[in-house]
């Protein structure tokens, strides 16, 4: 769980980033899954775009997807929203 002072520094962080993912009309698989996992784990910081041709709730999918991956959505913002996970060996290092 993340404090609020964290999740400011992830979202100036996240600012500057650009969506790695785009979540289109096939909506959340599996595969999806597997890759934004695999990404995390990578990145730690990451940001998903839902397209407009996805039927399904932005904010739902974020939640979903978390808990999922065993993340945090750090912003949701229209249909676009930050994920966080540390990973093994963190690179971000928060306050």
């Amino acid at each position: 769980m993340l404090t609020s002072r964290q999740r400011a520094y992830l979202r100036g962080l996240g600012n500057e980033l650009d969506p790695v993912f785009q979540i289109g009309k096939g909506g959340l698989s599996e595969e999806i899954l597997n890759q934004l996992d695999a990404v995390l784990e990578a990145r730690e910081l990451i940001k998903v775009k839902v397209l407009k041709s996805c039927l399904d709730d932005p904010g739902e999918l974020a939640d979903e997807i978390a808990s999922a991956l065993d993340s945090d959505v750090v912003q949701k913002i229209g249909r676009t929203f930050l994920l966080y996970r540390p990973a093994r060996e963190p690179q971000i290092e928060l306050p």
